[in-house]
């Protein structure tokens, strides 16, 4: 008999989904009666971040009083796993001590995170009311650049001293385990809050209580500066499986940790940023896009749009120059479509897995120049797969050489060059500093299409002119069947 299996996280997720419903839908119920002490029983099991999504999608009337309804430490709780809109919204419809409370009691990284999301005059004066200690460690996060491990670190951490025993640094860990945001990750400073050493929870747990922390640590320390991009920090985290890395300014002091669950939305963001960047959509700062009204949603389309149209312009230049190749045969403009496609599909492929391999690092093993040769090989391979299936069609279709042979060697020509452009372009990019996922699929597409136009009329043109000469010297006939023309 099989053993029993718990459920899969697409189950979870489906089921968190169905609760989030479930709760928002009771919510907006019992709040529009007035039932207030039945909102409080429902919401008492439920987790923090399900509250925060049932509360956002409650009409904006009725939010605030639902977090009125919350304990002050489970709104502090909610309120930093609301969406950004909401805290906004809650700023200005609840009083500004309430407020002011809830602000205080926030993580640093939070706190800053939603100080960068609100107009100026509010930071101002949520700042001016926060205590000196909590305003000085907000002000000094907010001054780091952002997307930057300053910008994302929290303060919040426990260190620890060479000096102390284990017995001594397990009671500082029970003493300050409530005011931290982690503390399975312990580090170890000097007098000069200089980074030495790191240790485990399990290690200290672990150690002889009479034993000195700096016996017990490692005092090889992998670390970040402030001014890491938040993305490289991720990639440290992800590639070392931390569940913290600790954050140093230039003379090496620890002055903050960025968790896990931190880089997760960093991730998070940094994917929803380039799977915009491939569609040509400008991405906004949290994956706000269909929250957003109509005119910033055509804004973030206009400007790549407006770009392809304008680089659209060259392929009807091209086709307007080589009008006479198409007006002896007009038959050849029918497969113009089918080329630029074929073109733009296979520049989309090799785009799309070499920017996922430059997200990933990946690709870094193989080198730029390999990568490049590998997508070049992989386009003529490709061409030479279209040819078997197209030509023959474009030769009965046209009922002469002409017209197979210049689809067929345009095929070739066309996804051997989308391939390595595609590739290319990115890699390029990548090296020039810029972000590679800037080579969006439709930019690859106009771009091939351009060009392919370009070699296709060039093929047929040069065809018209030497294919009668090359027919007469090898005695082939203009009208083979469809499989002759292999």
């Amino acid at each position: 008999m099989s053993e029993a299996t718990g459920p899969s996280v697409s189950e979870l997720a489906v089921e968190n989904l169905e609760l989030v419903d479930v709760v928002t839908r009771q919510l907006e119920s019992m709040l529009s009666v007035g039932n207030y002490d039945a909102v409080k029983r429902l919401l008492e099991p439920v987790q923090p971040v399900d509250i925060a999504e049932s509360i956002g999608n409650l009409p904006t009337t009725l939010q605030a009083i639902a977090f009125r309804l919350l304990g002050k430490n489970e709104a502090i709780s909610v309120y930093e796993y609301l969406d950004t809109a909401t805290q906004q919204s809650l700023l200005t419809r609840l009083r500004s001590e309430e407020m002011r409370e809830v602000v205080e009691e926030m993580s640093p990284d939070d706190r800053a995170q939603l100080f960068d999301e609100l107009p100026a005059k509010v930071v101002r004066q949520l700042l001016s009311e926060l205590s000196p200690d909590e305003r000085k460690v907000t002000a000094e996060l907010l001054g780091y650049e952002a997307e930057t491990a300053g910008r994302l670190m929290t303060t919040e951490y426990i260190d620890l001293k060479e000096a102390q025993t284990a017995a001594v640094a397990l009671e500082i860990v029970r003493r300050r385990a409530r005011d931290t945001e982690t503390i399975y990750s312990l580090y170890v400073t000097d007098a000069g809050r200089h980074l030495t050493g790191i240790l485990s929870l399990r290690d200290l747990v672990t150690a002889d209580p009479s034993a000195r922390i700096s016996d017990v640590m490692t005092a090889d320390v992998l670390s970040v500066s402030t001014d890491t991009d938040q993305e490289k920090v991720a990639r440290t985290i992800q590639r070392y499986d931390f569940l913290a890395v600790p954050v140093v300014d230039l003379e090496n002091r620890l002055v903050g940790i960025v968790t896990v669950d931190d880089v997760i939305d960093v991730i998070e963001q940094e994917a929803t940023r380039d799977l915009y960047a491939a569609g040509a959509v400008q991405a906004g700062d949290e994956d706000d896009y269909f929250s957003s009204d109509l005119f910033t949603v055509a804004r973030r389309r206009v400007v790549w749009l407006a770009i392809l149209v304008v680089a659209s312009f060259f392929t009807s230049e091209v086709i307007a120059a080589n009008e006479e190749v198409l007006r002896r045969v007009v038959l050849l403009a029918a497969f113009i479509p089918l080329l630029g496609g074929t073109g733009g599909n296979v520049g989309a492929q090799s785009s799309t897995v070499v920017i996922r391999g430059l997200s990933t690092q990946s690709i870094s093993a193989l080198g730029p120049i390999k990568a490049v040769g590998r997508e070049l090989l992989a386009g003529a391979l490709l061409g030479v797969l279209m040819m078997i299936l197209v030509v023959p069609f474009a030769w009965w279709r046209g009922e002469s050489a002409l017209v197979g042979l210049s689809v067929g060697f345009s095929l070739l020509a066309i996804t051997t060059l989308a391939a390595t452009a595609g590739a290319g372009f990115p890699l390029l990019f990548d090296r020039m500093g810029l972000d590679p996922a800037l080579m969006s699929t439709p930019f690859i597409t106009t771009c091939t299409d351009v060009a392919g136009t370009l070699i296709y009329l060039k093929i047929a043109d040069w065809l018209l002119t030497n294919l009668p000469q090359l027919q007469e010297a090898g005695g082939i006939s203009t009208h083979f069947l469809p499989f002759a023309a292999f």
